[in-house]
């Protein structure tokens, strides 16, 4: 019997996409495609933490985003159900599509419950791999964050020409309100405390105080830590007027993190924080709740070129004169130059000096723009939730908590 020659593959044979990222100019950058077939548009940022992509994706203030993981190896330790950030993950809150430079893995950890690229089929997370992304990271970094559609097609066939044209014709974020689809649809008491080690969650049974959080994207994590300090948290759609909120009398007021643009969230939100103001109720407001903040007491926000996003931002807390490696998600800031007589800067960034955090002098109110719970990164501001339970414990006469445990 002749002696069978295995057939060769042309050295000049490449792969199919099956992945498309298409920017507003008509760039076309092709990959692999995982996830969720179809496509979505959005704008393009990137992520530089080297964990948590999962409670990153799950972050509702990514919605309207797609997010490009600088770390290469991106799904190696798998998903489960409790490193979801967004309240209610039947709707889907947070990144529409996810950009990674590595094939995903299997998953090869204790706490894994299933692989990503499944995962990202549930969520309807449009994802695409095998591509340069520290280019595109260059790319971001020099012309800022693009409009895109990202889009993926198992059989590699695409309209490019329709891809292209949804691109260069979406709006982008700049006077767009996200806060409203991804808020709560209806008030609720939320009860649970942080994480720990091999035990999981607990729950808070016996609060010491109520906390109103007003809901424009708030994650899972920040909740947790105000209950795991004793806090009954009541969780209110951002749509809640301020009499509603009075009403069920609030030790404590909370401002939460959210996507979209602040001046857009701020036509029905600011006059009701301005309302919530004029008592000597405690607020704290984290990332968009902080911008927020910014606007109801007269300073002004703008768009970032590139934004902050990941978890290895040093911001330096003016009132300890300390430096703390922190969480960041934002492409709009707070202009520090805008803010009024009474406002003070409390924490800047030590990348580019933007404003990320402000104090009512005089006054039980502070903001921050990064994220201090943690989810993911680094745990260093977690006192500014110590910080904020001693102003509402000060008001009532009561010992104050250290603020570093």
């Amino acid at each position: 019997m002749a002696e069978m020659t295995p057939a060769l593959t042309p050295a000049w044979a490449t792969e199919k996409p099956t992945a498309l990222l298409v920017l507003a100019d008509g760039t076309v950058i092709e990959g692999r495609g995982l996830g969720a077939a179809g496509s979505a548009v959005a704008e393009v940022c990137f992520n530089t933490a080297l964990t948590g992509y999962q409670e990153i994706l799950t972050d509702p203030s990514y919605a309207g985003q797609i997010v490009t993981f600088t770390f290469p190896h991106i799904g190696n330790i798998g998903t489960n159900d409790e490193d979801i950030e967004d309240l209610n993950p039947v709707a889907r809150a947070g990144a529409v599509g996810a950009v990674f430079k590595a094939d995903v893995t299997n998953p090869s950890n204790y706490r894994a419950a299933g692989h990503l690229d499944q995962w990202l089929k549930k969520r309807g997370i449009v994802a695409l791999s095998g591509i340069d992304t520290r280019a595109l990271t260059a790319l971001i970094r020099e012309k800022g964050m693009p409009n895109a559609v990202i889009a993926h097609a198992p059989d590699g066939v695409f309209d490019l020409d329709d891809l292209k044209r949804r691109a260069a014709a979406w709006s982008g974020l700049i006077g767009l309100d996200l806060a409203k689809e991804v808020t709560s649809g209806q008030s609720s008491v939320w009860r649970e405390t942080p994480w720990v080690w091999n035990e999981g969650f607990g729950e808070q049974a016996e609060p010491s105080m109520h906390v109103v959080a007003i809901d424009y994207g708030v994650k899972r994590n920040i909740l947790r830590l105000l209950s795991g300090l004793g806090a009954k948290v009541t969780v209110v759609p951002a749509s809640t007027g301020s009499e509603e909120i009075l009403a069920m009398q609030p030790d404590g007021i909370f401002l939460s993190n959210g996507p979209g643009d602040p001046e857009a969230t701020g036509d029905y939100a600011v006059p009701v924080i301005q309302d919530l103001l004029k008592t000597d109720i405690p607020v704290f407001g984290i990332c968009l709740g902080h911008q927020m903040l910014a606007l109801a007491l007269g300073g002004k926000t703008a768009k970032m070129h590139q934004g902050h996003h990941g978890a290895n931002h040093p911001v330096k807390d003016h009132t300890t004169g300390k430096v703390e490696i922190v969480s960041m998600n934002h492409g709009f800031a707070v202009d520090a130059d805008s803010l009024p007589e009474g406002v003070e800067e409390t924490h800047v960034s030590l990348f580019d000096g933007s404003n990320c955090g402000i104090a009512l002098t005089g006054r039980p109110v502070f903001s921050v723009q990064h994220h201090p719970e943690a989810s993911p990164g680094p745990q260093d501001s977690h006192y500014l939730f110590r910080r904020f339970v001693n102003l509402i414990r000060e008001k009532r006469g009561e010992e104050l908590l250290a603020e570093r445990a």
